[in-house]
C-alpha cells in the first residue's frame, strides 16, 4: 500500500520504519525540516530517535498535501493539540486513516478517532494503541499493540502495515475503549510518577495503578466502551509500561513534580510532549459530564490546573472514605 505517515516524532518514525520494512511505499511528513533532512540524508531521525537506522525506501515529503494525496492509508502521529489543525490541511482523504495519538479534545470531548470522523468524513477511522515504547520497538525488542476499528476489515488492513516478527499486532472492534485506555493511562502515569518522586514505594504505586484501572474502566464504560478492553493491551498493558518505564514521558514528568519542581520549570527543560497534561483536563471535564467518580484524575487535574500542592493532593486521596473494591 501507499502509506503517508504524518508526524516525525519517535513513534511516527518507528511506524514509518515498520511500514517500509513490510514493503509498503512509505512517505514521512514532519513539521520540523531538520527531522526530514536527517532522515533523508542520514537515514536517521537524529532529534527524536538517534542511533536507529531507517530503511532507504522511506521518502521524506515537506509538503503535507503531496504526502497525503497519493496515499491509500494515512497514519496520524501528531500531538493531540495539533491533531485537528493538521487534518484540516490534508484535503479530501477517503482511505484508511489510523490515529496513533492518545488524547481527548477538551472542548468537544472527542477522541482522536472522533476528530478523524469530523474532519475526514469519507475516511475509514482506526486507532493503534498499546504498550509501545518507541525506542524499544525500534530496537526490535518484542512488543505488542492493538488496532481498533468498527470495521473489522479496516483493522485487518491496518495490522498488515505494522505487524512484524518482533511487533505483534492484535485487532479489536472497541474503538472508544482502545482510545480511552490509551489516553487515560497517561493521567494515571503522571500520578505514578509523583509516587516515585515522593519515594513512597512499590506498594503505593501498585495500589495507585490498580485503582487507576478501576477508574479508567468506570469512565470508559460510561462512555460506551467494553469493560473487558481495559484488561487488554490498550488498558492494563499500556498503563503498566507507562507507569513503570524510565522512558515514559508522563511518568518522568510526574516524578519531577513529586520532587518539588513546578509544571512550568519541568516543561521548560523538556523537548517531549506530555499528553497526560491536556488529557487530565479533558478527562476531568468528561467525568463531570458523565457523572463518574474519578479521584485520581481529579487530583492530577488539581495539581496541574489549580496549582494544588502535591502533598495536599496525596492527603485528599488517602483521606477518602473506605469502600468496597469495585
Amino acid at each position: 500500500m501507499r502509506v503517508a505517515i504524518l508526524g516525525g516524532g519517535a513513534w511516527g518514525t518507528v511506524l514509518a520504519k515498520l511500514a517500509a520494512e513490510n514493503g509498503h511505499e512509505t512517505a514521512l511528513w514532519a513539521r520540523d525540516p531538520m527531522v526530514l533532512r536527517t532522515v533523508r540524508e542520514h537515514r536517521e531521525n537524529q532529534r527524536h530517535l538517534p542511533g536507529v537506522q531507517l530503511p532507504e525506501t522511506i521518502r521524506t515529503e515537506p509538503s503535507l498535501r503531496r504526502c497525503v494525496e497519493p496515499a491509500e492509508a494515512l497514519v496520524v502521529a501528531i500531538p493531540s493539540r495539533g491533531f485537528r489543525e493538521v487534518l484540516r490541511q490534508t484535503g479530501d482523504f477517503r482511505g484508511l486513516a489510523v490515529s496513533v495519538t492518545k488524547g481527548i479534545e477538551y472542548h468537544t470531548g472527542l477522541t482522536m478517532a472522533g476528530i478523524l470522523n469530523s474532519e475526514l468524513p469519507e475516511a475509514v477511522p482506526a486507532v493503534l494503541s498499546g504498550p509501545t515504547i518507541a525506542q524499544e520497538v525500534a530496537a526490535g525488542k518484542p512488543a505488542a499493540g492493538v488496532v481498533a476499528s468498527r470495521q473489522p476489515e479496516a483493522a485487518a488492513t491496518a495490522r498488515t502495515l505494522f505487524h512484524r516478527p518482533t511487533f505483534r499486532v492484535y485487532s479489536s472492534t472497541d474503538l472508544i475503549g482502545v482510545e480511552l485506555g490509551g489516553a487515560l493511562k497517561n493521567v494515571i502515569a503522571i500520578a505514578a510518577g509523583v509516587v516515585d518522586g515522593l519515594a513512597l514505594g512499590d506498594n503505593s504505586k501498585a495500589a495507585l495503578i490498580t485503582r487507576g484501572v478501576a477508574e479508567i474502566s468506570r469512565l470508559g464504560i460510561a462512555a460506551g466502551a467494553n469493560g473487558k478492553t481495559f484488561s487488554g493491551l490498550s488498558g492494563l498493558g499500556d498503563l503498566t509500561v507507562t507507569c513503570f518505564s524510565p522512558l515514559s514521558r508522563n511518568r518522568t514528568f510526574g516524578e519531577e513534580l513529586g520532587k518539588g519542581q513546578s509544571v512550568d520549570d519541568i516543561l521548560a527543560h523538556s523537548q517531549s510532549v506530555v499528553e497526560g497534561i491536556p488529557t487530565s483536563r479533558s478527562a476531568h471535564r468528561l467525568a463531570r459530564q458523565l457523572q463518574v467518580e474519578t479521584p485520581i484524575v481529579d487530583e492530577v487535574y488539581a495539581m496541574l490546573y489549580q496549582k494544588k500542592p502535591v502533598a495536599d493532593a496525596l492527603k485528599s486521596l488517602l483521606g477518602r472514605d473506605t469502600k468496597p473494591e469495585d
